[in-house]
This record gives structure tokens, C-alpha cells and sequence, in this order.
């Protein structure tokens, strides 16, 4: 039979969170969803039925009532000598003899529970830490769900899944979980699936709140997403909490990172003087050899965008000549892809080139296992604290060809071939895009993309566009081998006779490389990374070296004089492709004049220009091989 000392202790866990909250300029009862939704916004309802609902998650009350019972902890404001009292120690007697069978009866507003009916079962139950409540729940819609974008992403996950009790803090969280679970986004799960997806979280919550989760800002959901994005969910499902809190040890500060407002530390440029040296061998002081491995997805034969690496790691290896040695690993992804890194790492690598997105999984969990090791992955905005990436600002050689395309268009319009929609590919269709409109502003730039899963690559792209009458075309911007002769490459004409090309952005991963391998050598990557909190991305362009363009004799004179001019100001830091007034499709104005898009803000974009005609593709139009690149880093239409 319980006690009143129950009571009392929870009476005291009342009058403490009531102090708190006064102390703090908060109000101390429990918030009333009736005092802050009209009776229009309530009439929006849909009745979800019986289930349990997480504890954690009922924060309040529908209505005034009983409201100033309770602290805002749902523990008990009322004296020891009241009904009210006598009641709860009833209640704490029937959950401790035979538990608490009734459902309590509550409406969800945003994810959040607030009790009609059974205030003090909510209290007992909160009291001995169930960690779920029986619970009718009537779910009250907001009126317009794009003012909760997480909050709607959450419903689409509740829809196909029926767990309620995962949370993110942070947009794209529900959808990338599906993806490491092995789900398609909006996949229904099972009774299995749900089952053993509520023992793995539920273990993994243990685990991260006897590692002091409580302390940190990040959700357990959060928390879980870093650790299925180093670990898999297959490792979870198999580890005891014990094994799951000596995983979290290792990536403690991958969760803490997720408190930073702003995670990624982009660098813009090379550290001072760092590019003065380019092309200048080693002085080799040491007698053990550097050893740099280089990990492709793909082979050189196949893939335009591995040749294009490949030839930067020539490079470097003819700048520091017997000093360093590389290595290059081919079609990690025909395997196990961790399982090439490991390779790499036992070959003696110390410093490690993963150069595609989709390398990227494997390059954190190898970077979390081995952190004397210098791992860096070829991509952009990604919020990881333990490896680095890079990526060129190709936006800027894309703005002058744009220009180039503008000048040369007249009255006809010009096209835009692009492969994933992924940060920095955005940018580079905008970039071209505000250039055409500078040399011209009535042409409009028509968008197709080549990894859609009814267009033939690069080739079915450029007939969609030559089939509207598009011929001067922004394409591929560095050889496709498996690709036909005479294929579209940077700005080109196309024509029935074969392409003519005009202009082409220049990728110089052997300058990007010999930057990187230096900066790894004089200990300043490592500097980088110990000065700050955050995930460092390194997001060079034409000032470092690493972005060109190459011009043919075809453009005129006036042309190429112009676009020299704007290559010259853009590498000594005075023009800026992204300066305002900028105005999306839709008429938003992205920024006005008097400003200047932030480095956070050019890899973020997931708009396009208002002189692009064309969209960014949903998931279910892409083909599987872009997929599988933008399930890890990819921007998406609604």
C-alpha cells in the first residue's frame, strides 16, 4: 500500500519546479492549449485512437481546470491534507498493486500531448518514470503545416511508421533515419519493423543518458542519427547498452557539435601564403615517407569525375616526387567500401582522400576508429566533427560562363544540364543563371537534369533541350569517357554537325590536393580542427587556385574581354556572384541589394533563380545511382 511519504516527495518536486520556473520568469503551472489555439484552429482534429504516447512528451492540459494542481513538471502544488491528495495516493496504490489500466485522454499539438482527462494518472505515472501513458489521442492540426516544416515531416514519418516517440531537432532528420534503417521515405513498417526499432531506442536512450545525454542539447534522436550514421543500425540492434555507451565515447563531440547554431566552419580560402607555394616540391626532413591513398568510387575508364581526381593525384605525386608516396584505390563501392578505407589505413596511409559523397558514410565510421588518421571526404555541408571535406566554388566559373551564354544568346533562351541535386550543384545552377540574366535579361535558362530515372544521362538531357530549340547549353563540365565524341562539355553550341565548345570550368584537384597535403604536413589541418567546435569544410574557388576557366577562340573579342575582366575581380575578392537583389522562382526576394549571400547561405540553397525555368526533382524521379548520392547529401523538392 503506498505511502503519504509518496505524496510528500512528489509535493516537493512540485514546489521545487514551481520555484524554478518563477525564479526563471516562467509560468510555474502547466501550460493550457485552450489559452493559446482558438476554437477555429481546434476544430481541425484527427482522432488517432488508443496508444501509448511517451511520458516525456505531455507537457500540459486542454483545458484551465486543475491546471494550477500541478507544477510544470505535472508533480502535485495541493497539501498533503486535501481530497486532491487522498486521490494521487489512491492512484499510486493502484499503479504499484496492478498498474494503472485506464487511458488518460489528451489532444497532440506539434508532437506535445495536453491532458483532458486523467491530470493526476499523467502525475503518477511522470512520478515513478513510465516511460509511456495509455493514452485516446485526438491530434489537432495546424492550419498551415509549412509554418512547421519539421513538424510535417514528422507526420509523413508517423504516417508510414506509427512511432511517436522519436524527435529531431532539425529538418531532414526523419527522412535520412528511414534511409539508414534500409526504408524508402514513406515505406510502412511492420509490427517487426516497430518492435525491434522501439528496443534498439530505447536501449540506445539508456545509454546516452548514463553518458550524461541530459547535459547536451541534442534530442536522443539526434543523438541516435550521429550514431547510425557512424555505426549502422545493424550495429545497434546487436550491442548491449554497455557496448553503446563505449561507441558513444568515441563520438561524444560529433553530438555535442549538434548544439552549434552554425556547425560548419567553412573555410573560404587557404591559409595565408598557401597558394604562393603551389608547384614548389617538398624539403623533406623526415625520413619516413608520407603516404597519401586516394579512394574512388569508381574507375577512371568509367567515370569522368575519377580521371578528373586521378589526375590531381599525378600531380601531387610529380610536385613532392619521392617524399610522399600515393596510392589510388578503385571502385570502393563494388564492395564494402569501409572495408578499401581499412585496406588504405593498414597500407600505412596516413592522410586519406575519399572523393564522392557516397563515401562518405564509410570515411566517418573509418574516421571514428582511426583518429590519428587524416580522413577527408569530397563534399560539402556536412556537420561532422571528425573528418573533413572539400569541394570547389564552381559557382563562380559557372556565373562567367553564364554571362559568356547571355552575350552570345540574342533572343533565344539556354539551357542547363545538371546531374544531382546536391549542395554546390544549386549554386551552380544559379550562378549561371545570374550570369546569363547580367548579358541578358530576357533569355531564360531551361533546367534538365541527367540523373532522372526517364532520362538517358547527359546525352537524354541535351536532346530534351535541343527538342525545344535549346542549342547553347551549360553541360558537363569535365570528360564522361564512356560519353560519345563530340559530346557537350562546359558552354557549348550544339548543332547538327557536332558540338562547338566555347567555354570551360576548370577543376584543379591537383592544386586542391597539393593545398591540403601541405596544410596536413605543417600540422595547420590539425590546428584547424582543435581551434574550433565545429566541422570544418573547405570551400575554395578561384582566389585559391583551385577554379578556372578555359576559353575558346570562338567567343568574341568583346566577350572574352568581358569575361576576363569578371574572372580577374572575382579572384581578387571584388565581385561576387551572389550580391542581391536576388528573387527566387516563386517571387521571394532571397536578399536585397545593399547584401551579399554568406557561405552558409550559397551551400543551403534549395531555390532556384527567377529566370530558371525548371525544378528541382522530388526522390521517386530520380534513378537509383542518384539516389544513392543524394540520400547522403542531396537537396530535394517537397
Amino acid at each position: 500500500m503506498a505511502e503519504s511519504s509518496d505524496y510528500r516527495s512528489a509535493l516537493r518536486l512540485g514546489q521545487r519546479a514551481f520555484r524554478r520556473a518563477v525564479s526563471q520568469g516562467r509560468h510555474p503551472y502547466l501550460p493550457v492549449l485552450d489559452d493559446f489555439l482558438t476554437g477555429e484552429q481546434m476544430a481541425q482534429r484527427a482522432h488517432l485512437g488508443l496508444m501509448h504516447i511517451p511520458t516525456e512528451h505531455i507537457v500540459g492540459t486542454r483545458a484551465a481546470g486543475r491546471t494550477t494542481a500541478f507544477a510544470r513538471n505535472f508533480m502535485p502544488l495541493m497539501a498533503e491534507n486535501t481530497e486532491f491528495a487522498l486521490k494521487w495516493e489512491r492512484l499510486c496504490e493502484a499503479h504499484l498493486d496492478e498498474g494503472i489500466r485506464d487511458p488518460v485522454k489528451v489532444y497532440e499539438y506539434l508532437n506535445r500531448y495536453y491532458v483532458e482527462e486523467g491530470n493526476k494518472r499523467v502525475s503518477v505515472l511522470k512520478y515513478f518514470g513510465s516511460p509511456s501513458v495509455y493514452a485516446n489521442v485526438t491530434r489537432v492540426v495546424p492550419q498551415n503545416l509549412d509554418d512547421h516544416p519539421i513538424y510535417k515531416e514528422y507526420l509523413q514519418f508517423y504516417a508510414a511508421t506509427r512511432v511517436n516517440y522519436l524527435e529531431f531537432s532539425r529538418l531532414g532528420g526523419y527522412l535520412r533515419i528511414q534511409e539508414l534503417l534500409g526504408k524508402k521515405p514513406g515505406t510502412r513498417w511492420t509490427d517487426d519493423d516497430r518492435r525491434e526499432f522501439e528496443g534498439a531506442f530505447y536501449s540506445f536512450r539508456a545509454a546516452f543518458e548514463a553518458e550524461g545525454g541530459a547535459d547536451v542539447d541534442a534530442t536522443i534522436g539526434d543523438a541516435m542519427l550521429a550514431y547510425l550514421e557512424i555505426f549502422g543500425y545493424a550495429t545497434l540492434r546487436t550491442e548491449t547498452i554497455a557496448q553503446i555507451r563505449v561507441s558513444l565515447e568515441k563520438i561524444w563531440e560529433e553530438i555535442v557539435l549538434i548544439e552549434e547554431e552554425q556547425p560548419v566552419d567553412v573555410k573560404l580560402a587557404p591559409g595565408e601564403g598557401e597558394a604562393k607555394r603551389l608547384g614548389v616540391p617538398f624539403i623533406k626532413t623526415s625520413p619516413k615517407l608520407l603516404k597519401v591513398a586516394f579512394i574512388h568510387d569508381e574507375t577512371p575508364e568509367l567515370s569522368g569525375w575519377t580521371y578528373g581526381h586521378e589526375l590531381g593525384r599525378e600531380y601531387v605525386q610529380q610536385v613532392f616526387q619521392d617524399a610522399i608516396e600515393t596510392s589510388a584505390y578503385f571502385d570502393a563501392l563494388d564492395g564494402n567500401p569501409l572495408t578499401v578505407i581499412e585496406e588504405a589505413i593498414g597500407d600505412g596511409n596516413t592522410i586519406i582522400f575519399t572523393t564522392s559523397p557516397r563515401l562518405l558514410p564509410s570515411s566517418l565510421t573509418a574516421a571514428v576508429e582511426h583518429p590519428k588518421v587524416t580522413i577527408l571526404n569530397c563534399s560539402i555541408n556536412q556537420q561532422h566533427r571528425y573528418i573533413r571535406t572539400y569541394y570547389p566554388r564552381m559557382y563562380e566559373a559557372k556565373f562567367i560562363a553564364g554571362v559568356i551564354a547571355g552575350a552570345l544568346a540574342g533572343t533565344d533562351d539556354v539551357g542547363y544540364i545538371c546531374d544531382y541535386p546536391i549542395p554546390g550543384q544549386i549554386a551552380g545552377i544559379n550562378g549561371f543563371s545570374l550570369g546569363v540574366a547580367c548579358a541578358n535579361p530576357f533569355a531564360k535558362v531551361r533546367l534538365a537534369w541527367s540523373s532522372l530515372k526517364d532520362v538517358d544521362g547527359v546525352e537524354g538531357a541535351e536532346r530534351r533541350l535541343t527538342e525545344e530549340g535549346i542549342w547553347l547549353v551549360s553541360s558537363q563540365d569535365q570528360t564522361r569517357l564512356r560519353e560519345r565524341d563530340g559530346a557537350a562539355f562546359g558552354l557549348t553550341l550544339l548543332g547538327e554537325n557536332g558540338a562547338v565548345n566555347l567555354a570551360q570550368p576548370m577543376w584543379y584537384w591537383g592544386s586542391y590536393y597539393e593545398t591540403l597535403i601541405r596544410q596536413s604536413r605543417d600540422r595547420s589541418l590539425q590546428t584547424e580542427y582543435d581551434l574550433t567546435n565545429r566541422a570544418v569544410n573547405y570551400f575554395w574557388g578561384m582566389s585559391a587556385g583551385v577554379v578556372g576557366m578555359r576559353y575558346s577562340d570562338e567567343i568574341p573579342a568583346a566577350t572574352m574581354k568581358l569575361a576576363k575582366m569578371l574572372e580577374h575581380g572575382i579572384r581578387a575578392g571584388l565581385l561576387k556572384p551572389f550580391r542581391g537583389p536576388l528573387t527566387a522562382q516563386d517571387g521571394r526576394e532571397i536578399i536585397d541589394s545593399e547584401q551579399a549571400l554568406s557561405a552558409g547561405q550559397i551551400i543551403n540553397m534549395d531555390w532556384l533563380n527567377e529566370n530558371v525555368e525548371g525544378s528541382i526533382p522530388r526522390w521517386d524521379e530520380l534513378s537509383e545511382c542518384a539516389k544513392a548520392t543524394v540520400g547522403i547529401a542531396g537537396v530535394l523538392s517537397g
